[in-house]
């Protein structure tokens, strides 16, 4: 394994051992009993809040953000620490407005709430959205940056670090489900946080001959001032990424709802908690692990741009740090927390990739309701289908790419506001039809691809708001049009439904002051 001792491959191999005997031990079933859909699924319902937070930020925290977003870093500079600031900010809404809905109409699917709303048309073509979106941009992308970074410390190949990253995935999570995948992800948490932190420490130590972080930090600014902008102005290289205050009242908020709020593949881990309360505090809990990532996967950016301003491609900074600065009988436990990450990431996108498949595609094939055995296998079957396309077109999607993280950026920003306009208006306008927001999901591919093709230039984040506009034009004209006074289904919405208590009220007071303090420094 490349330049790695006995000690750090001893370190690699427990945390392989560690969370492939968790996977397996927490998924075993009882005797005599037959695993449900449920289980499987959202893990029983079982999560504590910490388990919640731990597995919605393992989940969130991938390749993308260790190799990609600290790519950007290394290029952009601080200001793509907002992707995880505002993300933080996002979270609160969501399990102050959002997760309340959800759990009290018992949703399993984020297709099954457009059903219940609308119709199975909605349900469907959104469904569908997401599989290709799971399958084709975030699979894909986190296979292929996590044999980037093997390939770039270990000097595995890529298609071989695409293999091992697949089947160790599949060996745990796809037996096990949610079940499996939640319970690691609290292991995987640890390393990833334990192991970003001591690389980003060991690296800053490079800049300067006193050891204290602080210090560290601030030689870090003073050598390179440029990158710590959170707010980019006009004419900035990068503007067209984070078009300046767009990052904070524009385009990014759709694409964290969208990811934070709408995602199956994130808002599957607060479904599976045990009650609404400790959905809402596992929301806190990743609030402030938010506030963390950036000095774990952005900051070390630009370490790695003042200590060597000429890598190429940039996303291959991270590895090189990882290489250069973390010593002997560490490098195993950094390297296992990258794993970690990657997997962790394969692992809930796989599940919930199955979980759309299965519950909301395959069962309508079937005038009654399937055994809980024979979902359990279709899930399966769905997870191992997935990874091998993702494993086949991860390379070719992805392989000349110098910021692999803005790609699945771009292109989630297609889907993110049809996701956003159709699960606004089918929470708080009673008034919004099926065939309005099925017209919305209909046309935000071609208009998005039309503004695209005319306006190249545009950032992407400001289309995104263009084209959100444009469908809430379209929903309300269209639900007008009908003279309906109110959709046939609706969400009721209860007085009282988004009261939280002073726990959470807490959290979501520090995390906004935390990051207000933080904007106003790095302006």
């Amino acid at each position: 394994m490349g330049n790695l001792t006995n000690v750090d491959i001893l370190v690699f191999i427990f945390y392989c051992v560690l969370v492939v005997g968790i996977g397996y031990y927490v998924a075993r079933s009882r005797k005599g009993h037959e695993r449900s859909v449920e289980d499987y699924f959202l893990a029983g319902k079982s999560l504590p809040w910490w388990a919640v937070g731990a597995s919605l930020i393992a989940a969130n925290i991938s390749a993308e953000q260790f190799i990609g977003m600290t790519g950007s870093g290394y290029e952009i500079g601080l200001a793509m620490a907002s992707y995880e600031w505002m993300g933080g900010v996002t979270l609160i809404l969501v399990g102050k407005f959002l997760l309340p809905v959800f759990l009290k109409n018992k949703v399993f699917t984020m297709p099954q709430f457009l059903d219940i709303r609308f119709d199975n048309r909605v349900k469907t073509s959104l469904a569908v959205f997401w599989l290709l979106l799971y399958v084709f941009v975030n699979l894909t992308s986190i296979l292929y940056l996590g044999a980037l970074f093997l390939h770039t410390v270990l000097g595995i190949k890529l298609i071989y670090g695409i293999l091992i990253l697949a089947l160790f995935t599949a060996v745990y999570s796809i037996y096990g489900g949610l079940m499996s995948v939640a319970w690691t992800d609290v292991i995987h948490v640890a390393f990833l946080v334990g192991g970003g932190i001591l690389t980003a420490v060991l690296s800053l130590r490079q800049l300067s001959d006193h050891q204290g972080v602080l210090h560290n930090l601030q030689e870090l600014y003073r050598q390179a001032p440029e990158k710590f902008n959170m707010i980019l102005e006009r004419g900035h290289p990068s503007y067209h990424l984070l078009p300046g205050l767009a990052v904070l009242i524009g385009g990014m908020w759709l694409g964290n709802l969208a990811y934070f709020g709408f995602s199956q593949y994130v808002t599957q881990k607060a479904f599976a908690a045990k009650s609404l309360k400790a959905a809402q505090h596992g929301t806190i809990f990743a609030g402030y692990l938010k506030i963390l990532m950036p000095f774990i996967v952005v900051v070390p950016g630009i370490i790695a741009f003042a200590l060597n301003p000429g890598i190429e491609p940039p996303d291959k900074a991270y590895p090189w740090l990882l290489g250069s600065f973390v010593p002997t009988g560490f490098k195993g436990a950094a390297i296992a927390a990258l794993f970690a990450a990657i997997v962790s990431s394969l692992s809930s996108m796989t599940n919930s990739t199955a979980t759309i498949f299965t519950m909301d595609i395959y069962t309508q094939f079937f005038k009654t309701k399937p055994s809980n055995t024979h979902l359990v296998r279709v899930g399966r079957i769905t997870s191992a289908t997935a990874l091998l396309i993702a494993t086949l077109t991860a390379k070719p999607l992805l392989g000349n790419l110098d910021q692999a993280f803005q790609f699945i950026q771009e292109y989630s920003s297609w889907v993110s506001p049809a996701v956003v306009m159709i699960f606004g208006v089918g929470f708080f306008w009673r008034r919004a039809t099926s065939n309005a927001v099925l017209w919305a999901a209909i046309i935000t591919l071609p208009l998005t691809a039309v503004l695209k093709l005319l306006f190249p230039e545009m950032a992407f984040m400001n289309r995104e708001v263009i084209v959100f506009f444009a469908l809430a034009a379209v929903v309300v004209t269209i639900s007008l049009l009908e003279r309906k006074t109110m959709a046939v289904k609706h969400i009721i919405l209860e007085k009282g439904m988004f009261r939280t208590d002073l726990a959470f009220n807490a959290g979501a007071v520090g995390i906004c002051s935390i990051l207000t303090v933080l904007y106003i420094l790095f302006w």
